[in-house]
C-alpha cells in the first residue's frame, strides 16, 4: 500500500516534469550561461571571484526554481497575503538592524550572502494583487473604494524602500504596481491624474532628493560637464559600447573593461561589458534572448485560464522586463544611473533568487493554467 503510493507520488512527480515548458527554461539558462561567461571574463580569465559563486548559487536556486514551478498555483494563492506580510517585516528590520553598504541601508547580512528585501517584495507585491484582483468585477475596479487597498499595498513597500534610500528600486516597485492595476482593468484617468500629480511633484521631490540622487539627473543631462567625477561611469560605459563594433574585441579582450575604465562592470554594467567584447551583434542577440523570455512569460499569461495565473504571469513578465529595459537604457545613457542590475547577468545573490522565484512562479502558472483557483 505504502509502496503504491509512493510508485504513484514519484510518477505524478515525473508527469509534471515533463509537463513544465523546458524551451522557457532553456531560454533562461542560456542567460544565465551568458552572465557566467561576462563574470569570467571581468576578473580577467577567472572563475574567482564572481563566476564561481553565481555558478554555485544559480545551481542551487534552480532546483528551488523547478520546486516552486512544481507546487499548485492554488497554494500560492492562498499564501499570498502571508508572503507580502513576510516581505514587509523584513523591510521593517531593515530599516532597524539593516547591513549599511555604499551609503545605503538596504540588506540584511546572513554571512553566506547579503539578502536584499525589496528584490523579494517585488515577488510578493505582484502575487498579492494577483490574489486581490482574482475575483474582481469590472464593476469593482472602476470604484475608487476598491482601488484603495492596491494603493497601500503598492505604497507601504515603495516608502520604506525610499528610507533606505534606494529611488530606483522605489519607482520599479511603484511602476510594477502600477501595471497590475492598470491590467486589471482601472480607469485610465487614474493613471493620467498620478501622472499630473508625479509632474506637479517633482518640484517638491527634487527638494527632498539626496545630493547624490540630484547628481545622478545633473550628469545624466550632461555627462561632459564632469568627465572625471559624477559622469565618470556612464562617458566610459558609453566609450567601451562604441568601442566593441559590430563584432566586438573579443572573449577577454575589452580594453575598457579589463584596464579598469569600467566601473562596477561584474553588477551594473556589465552587459557594456559584455557589448564590447562581443560588438553590436552580441548585444543584441543577449537582447533577443532577454526579448524571448519576456514573450513567452507574455504568452504563458494569456494561456492561464483563470485570473489569478493571468495577472501573476504578466505581473513577473513585467517585473523582469524593466529590469532589463532600466539597466540596458541606463548603461547607454539614455536614463540616469539608478543601479539596477541585469537580470541574470549581473552578479548578485538577491537578484538572481528573487528573478528565479519569479520564473518559478510562471511556470507553475503554466503547469496548471487549467486549475480551479479558490481557497485550498
Amino acid at each position: 500500500m505504502v509502496k503504491s503510493i509512493i510508485l504513484q507520488s514519484e510518477q505524478g512527480i515525473i508527469h509534471k516534469l515533463k509537463n513544465l515548458d523546458w524551451a522557457f527554461i532553456a531560454l533562461i539558462v542560456t542567460v544565465a550561461c551568458i552572465g557566467f561567461t561576462a563574470l569570467y571574463s571581468a576578473a580577467g580569465g577567472n572563475f574567482e571571484p564572481w563566476a564561481e559563486n553565481q555558478m554555485q548559487r544559480f545551481s542551487v536556486i534552480f532546483f528551488g526554481m523547478l520546486i516552486i514551478a512544481l507546487i499548485d498555483v492554488r497554494w500560492w494563492f492562498k499564501f499570498a497575503w502571508w508572503l507580502y506580510g513576510i516581505g514587509f517585516i523584513l523591510l521593517v528590520y531593515v530599516e532597524i538592524m539593516g547591513h549599511i553598504g555604499m551609503g545605503a541601508q538596504r540588506w540584511i547580512n546572513l554571512g553566506f550572502m547579503k539578502l536584499q528585501p525589496s528584490e523579494l517584495m517585488k515577488v510578493a507585491l505582484v502575487l498579492t494583487l494577483a490574489r486581490y484582483f482574482h475575483a474582481a468585477t469590472s464593476e469593482d475596479i472602476k470604484r475608487l473604494s476598491f482601488l484603495i487597498v492596491p494603493a497601500l499595498l503598492i505604497g507601504a513597500p515603495v516608502g520604506l524602500v525610499m528610507l533606505q534610500p534606494d529611488l530606483g528600486t522605489a519607482l520599479m516597485t511603484s511602476f510594477a504596481g502600477a501595471a497590475m492595476v492598470f491590467v486589471a482593468g482601472a480607469p485610465l484617468w487614474i493613471f493620467i491624474g498620478a501622472a499630473a500629480a508625479v509632474a506637479g511633484a517633482i518640484p517638491i521631490g527634487w527638494h527632498f532628493m539626496h545630493d547624490y540622487q540630484r547628481q545622478r539627473v545633473l550628469t545624466f543631462l550632461n555627462p561632459e560637464s564632469d568627465p572625471l567625477g559624477s559622469g565618470y561611469h556612464i562617458t566610459q560605459s558609453k566609450i567601451a559600447l562604441g568601442s566593441g563594433g559590430l563584432k566586438g574585441k573579443g572573449f577577454l579582450d575589452g580594453s575598457q573593461s579589463h584596464l579598469d575604465f569600467l566601473p562596477e562592470k561584474q553588477t551594473d554594467f556589465i552587459f557594456t561589458l559584455w557589448a564590447e567584447e562581443w560588438g553590436l551583434a552580441g548585444g543584441v542577440a543577449l537582447l533577443l534572448l532577454f526579448g524571448l523570455i519576456i514573450w513567452y512569460g507574455l504568452w504563458i499569461a494569456l494561456r492561464a485560464r483563470h485570473n489569478f495565473g493571468r495577472y501573476l504571469a504578466f505581473g513577473l513578465t513585467f517585473n523582469f522586463s524593466i529590469y532589463v529595459f532600466v539597466n540596458i537604457a541606463m548603461v547607454m545613457g539614455l536614463i540616469p544611473v539608478v543601479g539596477a542590475p541585469l537580470p541574470l547577468v549581473s552578479y548578485g545573490g538577491t537578484a538572481m533568487l528573487a528573478a528565479m522565484i519569479g520564473f518559478g512562479l510562471i511556470l507553475s502558472c503554466n503547469l496548471y493554467r487549467d486549475s480551479k483557483v479558490t481557497r485550498i
